[in-house]
């Protein structure tokens, strides 16, 4: 397949001509820690004083939320992430929210989420989830989809910038460099390969040798 411009280096290009955006598109690794934990504190406490849930029914919410968010990043990644508009503002999008960190993957202030753009995607989720569940059951489940969340979010830093002598983080990640370096239109897993060999878009094995 073609070859994509994919630079070396640890700087990035400037996305807005204000500055204020442009300190928008950026963010510190550990700002999601800062602005999520304490929102999943707060649904813990919620789930055990407002709803008055059980500890192992909190558990399995929980774990269904977390199981949820896996699904969440695989269809986020290859279906909105790695959709490629034919106009040129949808062009122009596409590179604002993804297509910037595949031309400068060792940009280490485009590694996760900015809240501008998180926030608002989780509060739209938040809803849809409400409708969706049982009653009582959205902070459980919402607990586990944020933990998914920011697992992915700090496995994705870490994949780009940390070594690994791990076995487990060693192929995990090999096998995002190689969506980056080797096939976008495969490897869409970021925190686990398993969507990618369940829905056919893992890599060959010959490949991954």
């Amino acid at each position: 397949m073609k070859k994509n411009f994919i630079s070396n280096s640890s700087d990035s290009i400037r996305m807005f001509k204000s500055g204020f955006l442009e300190s928008l598109s950026k963010v510190h690794f550990y700002v999601p820690l800062i602005v999520y934990i304490p929102v999943i504190g707060y649904l813990c406490w919620l789930a055990f004083t407002d709803v008055h849930m059980n500890f192992f029914s909190f558990i399995g919410w929980g774990a269904l939320g977390l199981f949820i968010w896996t699904i969440a990043e695989y269809i986020l990644h290859r279906y909105i992430f790695h959709f490629y508009p034919k106009s040129n503002i949808g062009k122009r999008i596409h590179f604002i929210f993804h297509g910037v960190h595949h031309d400068y993957p060792n940009d280490a202030k485009r590694l996760v989420m900015p809240p501008t753009a998180s926030i608002p995607m989780a509060l739209g989720l938040y809803f849809l989830f409400l409708y969706l569940l049982p009653a009582g059951t959205i902070y459980a489940f919402f607990t586990g989809f944020l933990v998914g969340y920011l697992v992915y979010d700090m496995a994705h830093y870490a994949l780009h910038h940390a070594n690994f002598k791990n076995p487990f983080w060693k192929k995990l990640k090999q096998h995002h460099m190689l969506h980056h370096y080797s096939d976008s239109t495969k490897g869409y897993g970021v925190s686990s390969a398993l969507w990618d060999k369940v829905l056919g878009s893992d890599f060959d094995k010959k490949v991954n040798t």
